[in-house]
Parts: structure tokens; C-alpha cells; sequence
């Protein structure tokens, strides 16, 4: 069976895509981050309670307090980067529930009233949302660099607040030379799906 997403956008998605190391200095504008947003925003979460929240580092003095909570083999990538934005769970996402999920206001007290509950919720939806946006991306014409190689706890110290959880930061632009490292290998299907 084929695929019905033309074979030119399954390779722009995921076969020629690939995390950037180095990028052009062109810029990433705000309509082209909005229009990422606007796509991605359709993508499923549990009670649709959309707990990603994006936090984009465009000056260059917060870029250089990024930069010093990154592990060292990241600082230079994310020091060069057009834009960098720093993916967090919002964990109290349920306070949104009542507009975001109205045929059933009385979720965000039944199910997610508690703190820990919430965390829990807030991270694993969060995290689905983080890959819509990578692959957001690079419908832009873009190239996404995650990264989970970081201090967390100074980035929430730094840039967040105690409601916010940070998932990664990505470095987003045009890819630059040398900007793939070789493909690592893949398991194959056999070794990850089984039928019972």
C-alpha cells in the first residue's frame, strides 16, 4: 500500500530530513514561526488540553544565557542558529481546558485537579506536540535541531517558572555546509511492531 502525502513531502518530512549542526545566518521570521504554529496547532492531545508553550530566544543577550546551560557540545550550534526556541509543558494547561474542550468544562477539575496528575499529562502531551512542531518545521523549508542536552533546571530558572517544565531546546534556520552528520541506522519494522 502506498502512501496518499506525495513522495517529494514524505522526503521534505521525515526520509531527507535530518537534526541540522550548522545553519546559514538567514533568518527565521515571525510569519514563518506563526505559520508553523497555525499547522501544527491541529495536531492531538488528550482532552485537546495543548499544554506546549514555545519560547522563542531572539535577543542576543538571552541568546548568550542559553547558550551557558547548554552541554558544551551544543553551546556552538545554538550560539549560531538563526533562531532557537525552547520547547515547555505547561502544567497548568487545565486552566485553558474550560475554552480549548467546552462540550466538557469540568475536566479541568475532574481529571486534572491535581498537581502531579497534571505534570504527568503535561509532559507526555507536550512532548507529542514538540514533534508536530519538528516536523512543522521543515514543512517550513527549515531545518530543526533538538536538543535535550541542557540544564534543565537552570533553563526553567532562567527563562521559565515553576509551572513550566522545559522538554528541549531547538535550533531552527536554513541548514549550513557540513550540516548532516551520516544517518545512524534504523530498526526495521519487524523488530518494532508485533501483532497479537
Amino acid at each position: 500500500m502506498s502512501l496518499v502525502l506525495d513522495p517529494a513531502a514524505q522526503d521534505l518530512l521525515f526520509r531527507e530530513a535530518r537534526t541540522a549542526n550548522t545553519f546559514t545566518d538567514e533568518p527565521v521570521t515571525e510569519e514563518q514561526v506563526q505559520a508553523i504554529y497555525d499547522l501544527v496547532k491541529y495536531g492531538p492531545t488528550a482532552f485537546n488540553q495543548s499544554p506546549l508553550r514555545i519560547t522563542l530566544v531572539r535577543s542576543p543577550e538571552a541568546r548568550e544565557r542559553l547558550v551557558g546551560l547548554m552541554a558544551e557540545g551544543n553551546q556552538a550550534k545554538t550560539a549560531a542558529a538563526p533562531l532557537v526556541a525552547i520547547l515547555s509543558a505547561d502544567n497548568e494547561f487545565h486552566e485553558e481546558l474550560p475554552a480549548l474542550f467546552p462540550h466538557f468544562p469540568q475536566a479541568k477539575d475532574v481529571f486534572f485537579g491535581e498537581r502531579p496528575v497534571r505534570e504527568s499529562a503535561a509532559a507526555m502531551n507536550a512532548t507529542l506536540q514538540a514533534a508536530y512542531f519538528i516536523i512543522g518545521v521543515r514543512a517550513a523549508g527549515l531545518a530543526a535541531g533538538p536538543m535535550t542536552g541542557l540544564d534543565f533546571e537552570g533553563v526553567r530558572k532562567e527563562f521559565l517558572d515553576d509551572d513550566h517544565t522545559p522538554l528541549m531546546v531547538v535550533n531552527i534556520g536554513k541548514p549550513g555546509p557540513d550540516a548532516w552528520f551520516p544517518r545512524s541506522p534504523r530498526l526495521a519494522y519487524g523488530d518494532v511492531v508485533t501483532t497479537v
